[in-house]
């Protein structure tokens, strides 16, 4: 048989390493796409100039860019028969993505556990992002459940014991950076690292309308082939699943309005899609800072927040009921670190 139907559930091994096709040579039209699906505006990943202001030799490419792009790669290998996509922890940004530079992903199986409907079953995999030179960009774990196509005995469960938080100590600043002589008022906003107090909440007030044109732009941008993205027979209420990243890219963007200087993502610690979302639905975005620490980089701090995308509907900053389950408005809780001038 020449062609590929997917692996399932049965189909993986623990300890197994996967590496993916196709490697993705990146460009300035990437960010152009990306700035058009998504009302990004970052300045550090907007302007040259801005970029040199702060120590860097141009404007890398936008952090979820990355993402997007090795989380792609690993789609027809990892979640092409999934069910949905789980969860994220463990994540961090190691060297910006430059234009020009080649991308390729490998990863690796780090848990297994059949689920008790025994139709399908959770896959574990820590993935890593290299560049041309084999430097490693990104690394995060994810976790997805997975169709099942055969009655064949489950494996013995393995569940990964995760870090529920990236370090502070470990967070990865850029070479160079320097916010020493951060430029406020082109940035957008005045706020600085000490504005911001733990356990403050942000709502970031815009709105976007999800198109199912936009989405399935970004699916195929990124090249995410998963079945339920683009095959409405694939599930049974004939709807197309929005594509979690695309709602990741939506929340981030809408975070500006507040978090105009959270510049860089450089880490993941957390992330649950709570929820489907689909054409039509309107997401909006809150944040609450969680933690705060410094870095080594001149004039650069971190803080460590999570970003909540909700639907038409929900209640002001909505997160989970006394049940301990989350609201059916809320999309999206990602728990990131973001670098900041002091």
């Amino acid at each position: 048989m020449k062609t590929n139907p997917g692996r399932f559930f049965e189909d993986y091994r623990m300890g197994e390493v996967i590496r993916h096709a196709v490697p993705r040579t990146v460009s300035g039209g990437e960010r152009a796409l990306y700035h058009a699906l998504y009302p990004a505006r970052g300045a550090l990943y907007s302007s040259d100039e801005f970029a040199r202001d702060s120590g860097l030799a141009a404007s890398p490419l936008d952090d979820l860019i990355a993402f997007h792009t090795v989380f792609g790669k690993t789609v027809p290998d990892i979640s092409l028969n999934a069910v949905a996509n789980l969860g994220y922890a463990e994540g961090r940004w190691l060297l910006p993505v430059w234009p020009g530079d080649t991308i390729r992903s490998e990863s690796e199986v780090i848990g297994l556990k059949e689920n008790s409907n025994g139709k399908s079953g959770v896959v574990y995999v820590r993935t890593r992002g290299q560049n041309q030179r084999g430097e490693v960009v990104l690394d995060y774990v994810r976790w997805v459940m997975v169709k099942k196509a055969r009655d064949v005995p489950a494996p013995e469960p393995v569940v990964p014991d995760l870090r529920k938080v990236v370090p502070a100590a470990e967070l990865v600043v850029p070479a160079g950076l320097d916010f020493s002589r951060y430029d406020f008022g082109l940035a957008g906003e005045p706020h600085r690292w000490g504005d911001y107090a733990v356990g403050e909440k942000i709502d970031h007030v815009d709105g976007v309308t999800v198109e199912e044109a936009e989405h399935m732009l970004a699916t195929r941008l990124w090249q995410n082939t998963a079945k339920v993205h683009f095959d409405a027979t694939n599930r049974e209420d004939g709807r197309r699943l929005i594509y979690g990243g695309h709602v990741i890219s939506l929340a981030r963007a809408l975070s500006f309005n507040g978090l105009a200087n959270a510049q860089m993502i450089v880490a993941l610690n957390a992330g649950a899609h709570a929820n489907p979302c689909f054409s039509g639905d309107t997401v909006r975005a809150w944040s609450e800072v969680l933690d705060r620490a410094e870095t080594s980089a001149p004039g650069v701090g971190a803080l460590r927040l999570r970003l909540v995308a909700v639907k038409q509907g929900a209640a002001p900053f909505a997160l989970k009921g006394e049940d301990g389950k989350y609201q059916p408005e809320v999309l999206l809780d990602l728990d990131y670190w973001a670098l900041v001038p002091l």
